[in-house]
């Protein structure tokens, strides 16, 4: 987005909150607006409008009150950047700080000062999400299946164990970016660095009461998401900014220290879990309570919450099971959507917790799993009737253990002072979306009789684009450099599409394509019977011709029944082949409020990763040596693409297993929001060898039996490592990240004398 240059374009710069809490009191804008080349100012005051996905809790600029230090209190537009920079440092607001919570456990406490107290004045999505008024609960979600108090009374072994995650960044090349032309007649339009065209359009609407035909939005390249550009960002800033100045376009774009210190983040989690099984390895039951740190506004973070109670018992059959899943205000960067979507933070805490309960029976980790894994027969935690439709997990777990070599010893170290160590985690996901999410495709012919496709879901890294190419070729019969898309994303020209989250998009709109495809085949038969003189249920369609099934010769070309075709004599029948396909959600329910039953999912994708490290005990540094990660994709629709997936996930899981994670002072100041102070993977920190392990069980309902696999790779991968590390130092780690500072810390304490020991 920041490589568009419109005529005229002015740039824009804000200012962020030094404090977690406080209220406003004065801002003057006098010196700001007295800097050469500045067209607006705009603060909070001038604002007022509320915004949300699932619960309107947040304003454009921070309206009264601030919530969180680095939140947005004004914005500058002006002819240049340095300008509009030197204007923001120029503003001068008086604060009166006011009591703030910073760790989502103390504020559930009556006590605890509310970040929004306002709460039960929000509108919200009713009947999915529950906030809870005069408190700082921004929504609880429940599951209950069966009794599981009564059935851990009656297990033969229980424990309870605790875990927790920060808050991690997202880190995409692209930082956040938009543009907005405010233009005569009360329209608008956006150049966004957005995963989704159409909510953008959406969220617009109904924050500014516009109709929705008013409103265009582009998505053009972009670089890099993983969920954190999901929702509605800098776009209506973007839009107001554009309005005060007369409708010149304005560019925002965030400097890479805002987009950790402003834009969301995922959420911090504290679960505490609690198993239950008998003797021989069966599990009895579980209850967990997930606490989750939405930060200052619930963005996505309801959803996620959502999400992790319905998927928060792993992929284990259970027939007692009590979930609690909170997401708690508190006065620091808010969370949102993030690859993975919660569930590498959950499975951080029950895959750990699996590890445990099997020494505590003395059984082997992978054996322990194989007994409670959900197979044919056995239902959910939802209540879902689980098929071997919905894929193998047991096959996923055997493959990946037999790839690093299960039950042998691991290799010798590479050193005296360094110890090796295996581990294993499964893992699960399924789309988290509304019942209503749907999409659409358009297929057109061209002259030559080529084909294009348009969707509004976008492709940014993950191959989206190359997987909807090959269905197409195949529906169509056409080679594949026949068939275009287009690339950049326009709400007044490609057809809707919910959001590209999810790893939702190669399944529905690979369905959209099928059906648009399906529909272009059907106007190509009933024109060419024509020309022939044959019925249209006896034409193929293949290798760009249509063509009588017992006489392939008579074939007529796509590219003379792409516009119509036309007699010798002049008579023209049929017209331009523009074929349309959409798919929806179907069978999703919304879930009981209070017992969690239902069914949440289109589907679930299973899978598991082995690992083998060497930890370092004089640095407490973790190699990975050998990653295996085994998926049943149900179909691979792209090999080469879904290996990509695999190995970028992993090394996105790899930073979140042990070097990623935000850190607040006892201000709630963020104290990382640098690549100085915040590392992510390099080239340099890769596992020695990765090893991707492709499942095929196909997917009812699947394009070709397809289902989704790009957010599954990172989850659970801090799990494997963190069960890998207790099995190479007998140390056990509830925290990540698992830094080489933390492991080192625990390997001192282990080696310490005990108070008692002379």
């Amino acid at each position: 987005t920041t490589d568009l240059a419109l005529p005229g374009t002015l740039r824009a710069a804000i200012l962020t909150s030094p404090h977690a809490s406080a209220r406003i009191v004065r801002i003057d804008t006098s010196a700001a607006l007295a800097v050469p080349g500045v067209r607006a100012v705009l603060t909070g005051a001038d604002l007022d409008i509320r915004l949300g996905l699932y619960l309107r809790d947040k304003r454009i600029l921070a309206r009264d009150v601030v919530r969180y230090q680095g939140e947005a209190v004004a914005a500058v537009a002006a002819d240049t950047l340095d300008a509009a920079r030197e204007a923001c440092h120029l503003l001068r607001v008086e604060y009166q700080e006011l009591p703030a919570v910073f760790d989502p456990r103390d504020a559930r406490k009556p006590e605890a000062p509310l970040v929004h107290p306002d709460l039960a004045t929000y509108d919200h999505m009713r009947g999915v999400f529950f906030p809870k008024a005069g408190t700082n609960i921004a929504h609880h979600q429940k599951v209950r299946k069966g009794d599981s108090a009564a059935a851990l009374a009656a297990s033969d072994v229980c424990l309870e164990v605790s875990f927790d995650n920060p808050p991690v960044q997202h880190v995409p090349m692209e930082t956040h970016a938009a543009i907005a032309h405010a233009l005569p007649g009360g329209r608008v339009e956006v150049w966004t660095s957005s995963q989704s065209p159409y909510t953008v359009r959406h969220l617009l609407a109904l924050a500014f009461g516009m109709p929705h035909a008013a409103i265009r939005v582009h998505v053009p390249h972009v670089g890099g998401g993983f969920g954190g550009k999901a929702g509605l960002g800098l776009e209506p800033l973007a839009y107001v900014l554009s309005r005060a100045c007369g409708g010149r376009p304005v560019e925002i774009a965030m400097t890479r220290e805002e987009e950790f210190n402003t834009t969301p983040s995922r959420q911090g989690l504290y679960s505490t879990i609690r198993l239950g099984a008998t003797r021989d390895g069966r599990l009895t039951a579980l209850e967990a309570e997930y606490v989750w740190d939405a930060g200052a506004y619930a963005d996505y973070g309801v959803n996620v919450g959502r999400a992790a109670a319905y998927s928060g018992a792993g992929p284990y059959a259970l027939d007692h099971c009590s979930i609690d899943s909170y997401v708690v205000y508190t006065n620091k960067v808010y969370g949102t959507a993030y690859r993975g979507f919660g569930h590498l933070e959950v499975l951080w805490g029950v895959e750990r917790a699996m590890d445990r309960m099997a020494r505590a029976l003395g059984l082997d980790p992978v054996e322990f799993r194989r007994r409670n894994l959900l197979r044919e027969g056995a239902t959910t935690i939802t209540g879902e009737p689980f098929t071997n439709g919905h894929g193998k997990p047991i096959e996923c777990l055997e493959a990946a253990a037999e790839a690093i070599g299960w039950g042998r010893r691991p290799s010798a170290p590479s050193a005296p002072h360094k110890v090796r160590g295996k581990g294993v985690a499964m893992l699960h996901k399924a789309p988290a979306m509304p019942t209503y999410t749907s999409c659409a495709a358009i297929v057109k012919l061209d002259e030559d009789g080529a084909a294009d496709v348009l969707v509004s879901g976008v492709d940014y890294g993950q191959g989206t684009y190359t997987v909807l190419r090959q269905v197409a070729a195949e529906e169509l019969g056409l080679p594949i450099d026949k068939v275009h898309i287009t690339w950049e994303c326009d709400t007044a020209m490609t057809p809707y599409d919910w959001q590209t989250v999810a790893s939702r998009f190669a399944y529905m709109g690979g369905n959209a394509v099928i059906e648009a495809c399906a529909d272009c085949l059907c106007q190509l038969r009933a024109v060419a019977a024509g020309a022939l003189g044959v019925p249209a249920d006896g034409l193929v369609c293949r290798d760009g011709k249509v063509f009588p099934r017992q006489d392939p010769a008579r074939g007529i070309a796509y590219k003379d029944l792409a516009l119509g075709y036309t007699f010798p004599n002049g008579n023209s029948i049929g017209g331009p082949v523009i074929g349309h396909g959409r798919y929806i959600a179907t069978g999703l329910t919304n879930l009981d409020p209070e017992t969690g039953q239902g069914r949440p999912a289109q589907f679930w994708t299973y899978g598991a990763h082995a690992v083998e490290i060497e930890v370092d005990t004089e640095t407490g540094e973790i190699e990975v040596l050998r990653i295996a990660t085994a998926l049943d994709a149900g179909k691979v629709l792209n090999p080469l693409l879904c290996r990509g997936q695999v190995v970028g996930g992993i090394v996105q899981g790899l930073g979140s297993a042990v070097l990623e994670g935000f850190r607040f002072d006892d201000k709630g100041r963020l104290l990382n929001p640098n690549f100085v102070d915040y590392k992510i993977p390099t080239a340099k920190d890769l596992p020695r060898e990765i090893v991707p392990i492709l499942l095929e069980n196909p997917q009812p309902g699947g394009p070709y039996g397809a289902r989704g696999v790009a957010e599954h790779p990172m989850i659970s991968v801090p799990s494997a490592i963190g069960n890998a590390l207790r099995d190479a130092l007998g140390i056990e780690f509830e925290s990540l990240p698992l830094s080489s500072e933390r492991v080192l810390e625990k390997i001192l304490v282990a080696r310490a004398p005990r108070p008692d020991t002379p």
